[in-house]
Protein backbone atom coordinates (compact mmCIF):
# COMPACT_ATOMS: atom_id res chain seq x y z
CA UNK A 1 0.00 0.00 0.00
CA UNK A 2 1.52 3.36 -1.29
CA UNK A 3 2.54 5.71 2.02
CA UNK A 4 3.02 9.33 2.40
CA UNK A 5 6.19 10.06 3.95
CA UNK A 6 8.09 13.17 4.51
CA UNK A 7 11.80 13.05 4.89
CA UNK A 8 13.55 16.18 6.44
CA UNK A 9 16.96 16.90 4.93
CA UNK A 10 18.04 16.77 2.02
CA UNK A 11 21.80 16.10 2.09
CA UNK A 12 23.37 13.33 0.49
CA UNK A 13 21.59 10.45 3.06
CA UNK A 14 18.42 12.21 3.24
CA UNK A 15 17.91 12.59 -0.75
CA UNK A 16 18.99 9.42 -1.08
CA UNK A 17 16.38 7.60 1.56
CA UNK A 18 13.67 9.68 -0.49
CA UNK A 19 14.80 8.33 -3.37
CA UNK A 20 14.75 4.45 -2.49
CA UNK A 21 11.48 5.53 -0.70
CA UNK A 22 10.07 6.68 -3.55
CA UNK A 23 11.30 4.01 -5.94
CA UNK A 24 9.23 1.36 -3.33
CA UNK A 25 6.48 2.51 -4.52
CA UNK A 26 5.55 5.46 -1.62
CA UNK A 27 4.27 9.30 -2.37
CA UNK A 28 7.35 10.91 -0.56
CA UNK A 29 8.01 14.82 -0.39
CA UNK A 30 11.89 15.81 0.15
CA UNK A 31 12.32 18.78 2.97
CA UNK A 32 15.20 20.79 2.68
CA UNK A 33 16.00 24.43 4.10
CA UNK A 34 17.00 25.68 0.38
CA UNK A 35 15.29 26.88 -2.44
CA UNK A 36 17.89 26.70 -4.92
CA UNK A 37 18.59 22.89 -4.00
CA UNK A 38 14.53 22.22 -3.91
CA UNK A 39 14.27 24.21 -7.23
CA UNK A 40 17.26 21.57 -8.56
CA UNK A 41 15.58 18.38 -6.98
CA UNK A 42 12.19 19.21 -8.65
CA UNK A 43 13.42 20.55 -12.03
CA UNK A 44 16.51 18.85 -13.02
CA UNK A 45 16.44 16.00 -10.70
CA UNK A 46 19.80 16.57 -9.30
CA UNK A 47 21.54 17.41 -6.09
CA UNK A 48 24.97 17.99 -7.10
CA UNK A 49 26.05 19.52 -3.92
CA UNK A 50 25.62 16.26 -1.77
CA UNK A 51 25.38 13.64 -5.09
CA UNK A 52 26.54 15.37 -8.01
CA UNK A 53 26.49 11.54 -10.20
CA UNK A 54 23.07 10.37 -9.54
CA UNK A 55 19.86 11.77 -11.23
CA UNK A 56 17.07 11.36 -8.78
CA UNK A 57 13.05 9.68 -9.56
CA UNK A 58 11.25 12.27 -11.24
CA UNK A 59 8.25 11.19 -8.77
CA UNK A 60 10.69 12.43 -6.11
CA UNK A 61 8.94 15.89 -4.83
CA UNK A 62 11.27 18.40 -3.03
CA UNK A 63 9.83 21.96 -0.85
CA UNK A 64 10.89 23.97 1.51
CA UNK A 65 7.34 23.95 2.73
CA UNK A 66 7.88 22.03 6.16
CA UNK A 67 3.66 21.88 6.61
CA UNK A 68 3.12 20.70 3.09
CA UNK A 69 5.76 17.80 3.48
CA UNK A 70 4.86 16.69 6.61
CA UNK A 71 0.60 17.04 6.55
CA UNK A 72 -1.26 14.23 7.42
CA UNK A 73 1.78 12.19 6.33
CA UNK A 74 1.95 8.42 7.52
CA UNK A 75 5.81 8.37 8.49
CA UNK A 76 8.35 11.01 9.14
CA UNK A 77 11.49 10.90 8.76
CA UNK A 78 14.28 13.13 10.56
CA UNK A 79 17.78 13.50 8.20
CA UNK A 80 19.00 16.58 9.30
CA UNK A 81 22.32 17.12 11.20
CA UNK A 82 22.32 16.46 15.01
CA UNK A 83 22.83 19.72 16.44
CA UNK A 84 19.46 21.05 14.55
CA UNK A 85 17.16 18.04 15.33
CA UNK A 86 15.28 19.94 18.48
CA UNK A 87 14.68 23.24 16.26
CA UNK A 88 13.13 21.34 13.26
CA UNK A 89 11.00 18.73 15.80
CA UNK A 90 9.89 21.81 17.13
CA UNK A 91 9.21 23.51 14.06
CA UNK A 92 6.95 20.35 12.60
CA UNK A 93 4.86 20.06 16.12
CA UNK A 94 2.87 22.90 14.79
CA UNK A 95 1.84 20.82 11.64
CA UNK A 96 1.24 17.49 13.85
CA UNK A 97 -1.41 19.56 16.10
CA UNK A 98 -3.39 19.95 12.81
CA UNK A 99 -2.69 16.72 10.96
CA UNK A 100 -4.80 14.19 10.54
CA UNK A 101 -2.33 11.57 11.35
CA UNK A 102 -0.20 10.30 13.84
CA UNK A 103 2.60 9.80 12.21
CA UNK A 104 5.86 7.57 13.28
CA UNK A 105 8.79 9.06 13.38
CA UNK A 106 11.73 7.94 12.25
CA UNK A 107 15.11 9.04 12.61
CA UNK A 108 18.36 8.51 10.41
CA UNK A 109 20.95 10.85 12.10
CA UNK A 110 23.61 9.74 14.01
CA UNK A 111 25.39 11.36 17.01
CA UNK A 112 24.53 12.87 20.57
CA UNK A 113 22.78 16.54 20.70
CA UNK A 114 25.43 19.25 22.10
CA UNK A 115 25.47 19.64 25.25
CA UNK A 116 22.80 17.61 26.65
CA UNK A 117 24.49 14.06 25.06
CA UNK A 118 21.05 13.00 24.77
CA UNK A 119 20.48 10.39 22.17
CA UNK A 120 18.18 11.64 19.26
CA UNK A 121 15.21 10.13 19.65
CA UNK A 122 15.31 11.49 23.34
CA UNK A 123 15.61 14.66 21.34
CA UNK A 124 12.57 14.25 19.35
CA UNK A 125 10.92 12.35 21.94
CA UNK A 126 11.00 15.41 24.16
CA UNK A 127 9.96 17.88 21.44
CA UNK A 128 7.29 16.03 19.69
CA UNK A 129 4.30 15.01 22.01
CA UNK A 130 3.07 11.18 22.06
CA UNK A 131 -0.18 12.57 20.95
CA UNK A 132 1.20 13.45 17.47
CA UNK A 133 3.35 10.41 17.03
CA UNK A 134 2.37 6.52 16.64
CA UNK A 135 5.87 5.44 17.46
CA UNK A 136 9.82 6.05 17.62
CA UNK A 137 12.13 4.45 15.19
CA UNK A 138 15.69 4.67 14.37
CA UNK A 139 17.41 3.39 11.24
CA UNK A 140 21.06 2.60 11.39
CA UNK A 141 23.46 0.41 10.13
CA UNK A 142 26.88 0.27 7.75
CA UNK A 143 25.36 2.77 4.99
CA UNK A 144 26.88 4.68 2.77
CA UNK A 145 24.66 7.26 0.78
CA UNK A 146 26.86 6.66 -1.86
CA UNK A 147 26.78 3.12 -2.56
CA UNK A 148 22.44 3.16 -2.18
CA UNK A 149 22.59 5.62 -4.29
CA UNK A 150 24.20 3.14 -6.82
CA UNK A 151 21.92 -0.20 -5.38
CA UNK A 152 24.91 -1.57 -4.12
CA UNK A 153 24.14 -4.26 -1.53
CA UNK A 154 23.27 -2.46 1.82
CA UNK A 155 21.91 -3.72 5.07
CA UNK A 156 20.92 -1.41 8.42
CA UNK A 157 18.47 -2.00 11.02
CA UNK A 158 15.66 -0.56 12.47
CA UNK A 159 15.03 -0.04 15.81
CA UNK A 160 12.21 0.87 18.28
CA UNK A 161 10.86 -0.50 21.60
CA UNK A 162 8.08 -0.87 19.31
CA UNK A 163 8.95 -4.28 17.78
CA UNK A 164 5.67 -3.40 15.36
CA UNK A 165 6.71 -0.05 14.49
CA UNK A 166 9.90 -1.35 13.65
CA UNK A 167 8.65 -3.82 11.09
CA UNK A 168 6.62 -1.17 9.62
CA UNK A 169 9.32 0.66 9.43
CA UNK A 170 11.27 -2.26 7.61
CA UNK A 171 8.59 -3.00 5.30
CA UNK A 172 8.49 0.82 4.13
CA UNK A 173 12.64 0.73 3.21
CA UNK A 174 13.34 -3.02 2.58
CA UNK A 175 14.00 -3.98 -1.46
CA UNK A 176 16.18 -6.31 -3.43
CA UNK A 177 19.41 -4.08 -2.50
CA UNK A 178 18.31 -2.70 0.91
CA UNK A 179 17.43 -4.75 3.79
CA UNK A 180 16.08 -4.57 6.90
CA UNK A 181 16.60 -6.06 10.40
CA UNK A 182 14.64 -5.40 13.38
CA UNK A 183 16.07 -4.91 16.82
CA UNK A 184 14.30 -3.66 20.00
CA UNK A 185 17.42 -2.11 21.85
CA UNK A 186 16.91 1.61 20.39
CA UNK A 187 20.12 2.63 22.84
CA UNK A 188 22.18 0.60 21.52
CA UNK A 189 21.72 0.99 18.08
CA UNK A 190 21.80 4.89 18.61
CA UNK A 191 24.99 4.53 20.81
CA UNK A 192 26.53 2.51 18.43
CA UNK A 193 25.79 5.01 15.37
CA UNK A 194 26.87 7.99 17.65
CA UNK A 195 29.92 6.84 18.70
CA UNK A 196 31.44 4.74 16.10
CA UNK A 197 32.48 8.28 14.37
CA UNK A 198 34.89 8.87 17.31
CA UNK A 199 36.48 5.66 15.83
CA UNK A 200 36.73 6.49 12.34
CA UNK A 201 38.62 9.84 12.84
CA UNK A 202 41.16 8.10 14.57
CA UNK A 203 41.42 5.40 11.69
CA UNK A 204 41.19 8.21 9.56
CA UNK A 205 44.23 9.68 11.23
CA UNK A 206 46.12 6.25 11.06
CA UNK A 207 45.71 5.87 7.88
CA UNK A 208 47.02 9.79 7.28
CA UNK A 209 50.21 9.02 9.33
CA UNK A 210 51.23 6.22 6.97
CA UNK A 211 50.33 3.62 9.84
CA UNK A 212 49.34 -0.02 8.25
CA UNK A 213 46.70 -2.76 8.55
CA UNK A 214 47.71 -3.88 11.75
CA UNK A 215 47.27 -0.31 13.50
CA UNK A 216 43.45 0.13 11.87
CA UNK A 217 42.86 -3.34 12.64
CA UNK A 218 43.71 -2.74 16.52
CA UNK A 219 42.12 0.73 16.36
CA UNK A 220 38.77 -0.62 15.26
CA UNK A 221 39.08 -3.76 17.70
CA UNK A 222 39.59 -1.65 20.78
CA UNK A 223 37.80 1.23 19.90
CA UNK A 224 34.56 -1.55 19.33
CA UNK A 225 35.27 -1.98 23.35
CA UNK A 226 34.76 1.12 24.12
CA UNK A 227 32.09 2.01 22.25
CA UNK A 228 30.25 -1.41 24.04
CA UNK A 229 31.54 -0.51 27.82
CA UNK A 230 30.11 2.73 27.05
CA UNK A 231 26.77 1.69 25.66
CA UNK A 232 26.20 -1.08 28.25
CA UNK A 233 26.56 1.88 31.41
CA UNK A 234 23.41 3.43 29.75
CA UNK A 235 21.35 0.53 29.29
CA UNK A 236 22.43 -0.81 25.76
CA UNK A 237 22.48 -4.66 25.34
CA UNK A 238 25.81 -6.11 24.34
CA UNK A 239 24.79 -8.16 21.72
CA UNK A 240 23.53 -5.02 19.58
CA UNK A 241 27.20 -4.35 19.15
CA UNK A 242 28.40 -7.12 17.33
CA UNK A 243 25.54 -6.39 14.95
CA UNK A 244 24.85 -4.21 12.19
CA UNK A 245 24.59 -0.96 13.86
CA UNK A 246 27.77 -1.85 16.21
CA UNK A 247 30.58 -3.50 14.64
CA UNK A 248 29.38 -3.56 10.96
CA UNK A 249 28.34 0.65 11.22
CA UNK A 250 32.27 1.13 12.82
CA UNK A 251 33.90 -1.35 9.93
CA UNK A 252 32.21 0.65 7.55
CA UNK A 253 32.94 4.22 8.68
CA UNK A 254 36.54 3.46 9.99
CA UNK A 255 37.42 2.20 6.80
CA UNK A 256 35.63 4.14 4.05
CA UNK A 257 36.90 7.67 1.63
CA UNK A 258 32.90 8.03 2.01
CA UNK A 259 32.97 8.52 5.34
CA UNK A 260 33.39 12.29 6.02
CA UNK A 261 34.65 11.56 9.57
CA UNK A 262 37.59 9.20 8.11
CA UNK A 263 38.35 11.76 5.87
CA UNK A 264 38.55 14.44 8.51
CA UNK A 265 40.95 12.53 10.73
CA UNK A 266 43.01 11.46 7.84
CA UNK A 267 43.26 15.12 6.96
CA UNK A 268 44.82 15.77 10.44
CA UNK A 269 46.82 12.80 10.30
CA UNK A 270 48.29 14.56 7.05
CA UNK A 271 48.92 17.74 9.54
CA UNK A 272 46.19 19.72 8.72
CA UNK A 273 44.75 21.81 11.66
CA UNK A 274 40.85 21.16 13.08
CA UNK A 275 39.91 24.30 11.73
CA UNK A 276 41.30 24.15 8.35
CA UNK A 277 39.36 20.56 8.14
CA UNK A 278 36.16 21.97 8.79
CA UNK A 279 36.28 24.97 6.52
CA UNK A 280 37.34 22.67 3.68
CA UNK A 281 34.88 19.47 4.56
CA UNK A 282 31.47 21.60 3.45
CA UNK A 283 29.72 18.76 5.69
CA UNK A 284 29.02 18.55 8.65
CA UNK A 285 31.32 16.05 11.04
CA UNK A 286 28.99 14.63 13.20
CA UNK A 287 32.49 12.63 15.35
CA UNK A 288 34.03 16.15 16.22
CA UNK A 289 30.99 16.90 18.75
CA UNK A 290 30.53 13.00 19.39
CA UNK A 291 34.11 12.65 20.51
CA UNK A 292 33.13 15.23 23.51
CA UNK A 293 30.09 13.86 24.19
CA UNK A 294 31.84 10.31 24.64
CA UNK A 295 34.72 11.71 26.25
CA UNK A 296 32.00 13.89 28.97
CA UNK A 297 29.56 10.82 29.58
CA UNK A 298 32.98 8.35 29.94
CA UNK A 299 33.78 10.76 32.84
CA UNK A 300 30.38 11.10 33.92
CA UNK A 301 30.01 7.05 34.33
CA UNK A 302 34.05 6.82 35.74
CA UNK A 303 35.02 4.17 32.34
CA UNK A 304 38.25 3.71 30.50
CA UNK A 305 38.41 5.22 27.22
CA UNK A 306 41.80 5.85 26.46
CA UNK A 307 40.98 6.08 22.69
CA UNK A 308 38.57 8.34 23.17
CA UNK A 309 40.45 10.35 25.45
CA UNK A 310 43.15 10.33 22.99
CA UNK A 311 41.05 11.62 19.79
CA UNK A 312 39.61 14.61 22.70
CA UNK A 313 43.02 15.65 23.32
CA UNK A 314 44.21 16.16 19.51
CA UNK A 315 40.18 17.66 18.65
CA UNK A 316 40.07 19.78 21.83
CA UNK A 317 43.39 20.44 23.31
CA UNK A 318 45.58 20.83 19.93
CA UNK A 319 48.17 18.08 21.12
CA UNK A 320 50.29 16.29 18.38
CA UNK A 321 48.95 13.43 17.47
CA UNK A 322 52.07 10.91 17.07
CA UNK A 323 52.50 12.08 21.00
CA UNK A 324 48.85 10.98 21.50
CA UNK A 325 49.58 7.63 19.69
CA UNK A 326 52.69 6.81 21.53
CA UNK A 327 51.19 7.61 25.05
CA UNK A 328 48.39 4.91 24.12
CA UNK A 329 51.16 2.41 22.95
CA UNK A 330 53.27 3.12 26.50
CA UNK A 331 50.13 2.38 28.48
CA UNK A 332 50.77 -0.60 31.37
CA UNK A 333 50.30 -3.43 30.26
CA UNK A 334 47.26 -5.14 30.56
CA UNK A 335 44.62 -8.21 30.13
CA UNK A 336 42.38 -8.06 27.09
Amino acid sequence: MTQKIAVLGAGSWGSVLANLLVKNGNDVVNWTNMEEQAKELNENHTNRAYMPDLTYDDRLIATTDLKMAAQDADAILFVVPTQVMRLVAQQLVDVLKNSKQKPIIIHASKGLELNTHKRLSQVLSEEIPAEYRSSMVVLSGPSHAEDVAKDDLTLVTAASSNINAARKVQSLFMSEHFRVYTNDDIVGVEMGAALKNVIAIGAGALHGLGYGDDAKAALITRGLAEISRLGVAFGAKPLTFMGLSGVGDLIVTATSEHSRNWRAGNELGQGMSLKEVTNTMGMVIEGVPSTKAAYELAKQKKIEMPITDAIYDVLYNDKNIKTVINGLMEREGKAE
